[in-house]
């Protein structure tokens, strides 16, 4: 299967050059040419790691790469996720923003770049939302009623402390705390998913403090739902 990915990842990657080089794409806007490559490489690369990594080590990255539209359409959504990436960057500085594919991944871990407890963590051993939890929370709420056409998966991931039963229970509740909340203060429950994979999806190894640190962490994935996805298909078509 390495073998196998690797030339598919390289007949990709051929083929994003021989766009790149030919004598139409050499006229086309950087956003034009940035479209065709998407629609190829998002495609080809995107059903593999959906396939592959996202199903069994990350289902963030699986979400988000394996649900690429491509193409015009394609672009027309990831500017939409832009803006919204920026906002959430701006407005809550505790997140960590991702943008992958056509969607948006946002990290709350306990390692914040100026050592403070911002954005969304938990306590040792607990999953009540905190004061500064809300704050944050709050801000994305309001941002994902400034655009609806979203899907928002919340997962709940913890350290390797203690057993893999605990751990697991531990992020559910965690998880179901945050979609709760979120819910509570005006997030239609049809936008959520909520899921939680306790230790087994590590994002760094749990040798250090730190590292564990980075590991007790809430994910949010943003993705496109059906209703943008069909704008964004009918715009295309109009251009």
């Amino acid at each position: 299967m390495k073998n196998r990915t690797g030339n598919i990842l390289l007949t990709a990657a051929s083929m994003m050059l021989l766009i790149s080089s030919c004598q139409t794409t050499k006229k086309a806007t950087n956003q034009d040419k940035g479209v065709a490559i998407g629609a190829i490489g998002g495609g080809i690369i995107g059903g593999i790691l959906g396939n592959n990594v996202g199903n069994k080590n990350n289902t963030a990255l699986g979400v988000l790469i394996g649900g690429v539209v491509g193409g015009v359409a394609g672009g027309i959504i990831g500017n939409k996720m832009d803006r919204q990436a920026e906002k959430i960057k701006t407005e809550i500085p505790g997140a960590k923003v991702e943008r992958i594919g056509e969607g948006i991944n946002v990290t709350f871990d306990e390692n914040n770049p100026d050592g403070s407890k911002a954005g969304v963590y938990f306590e040792t051993n607990k999953y009540a939302i905190s004061a500064n939890s809300k704050l944050a929370l709050d801000k994305l709420q309001k941002i994902f009623a400034e655009y609806p056409e979203t899907n928002i998966l919340i997962e709940g991931h913890t350290d390797n402390v203690g057993t893999d039963a605990y751990n697991l229970s531990l992020s559910q509740r965690r998880a179901d705390a945050v979609g709760d909340y979120l819910k509570a203060v005006g997030v239609p429950a049809s936008r959520l998913t909520i899921k939680w994979y306790g230790e087994s999806q590590p994002i760094a190894p749990n040798d250090t403090d730190a590292n564990r640190a980075l590991n007790r962490r809430v994910q949010f994935v943003i993705t496109a739902n059906e209703k943008m996805k069909a704008e964004a298909k009918a715009e295309a078509e109009k251009n």
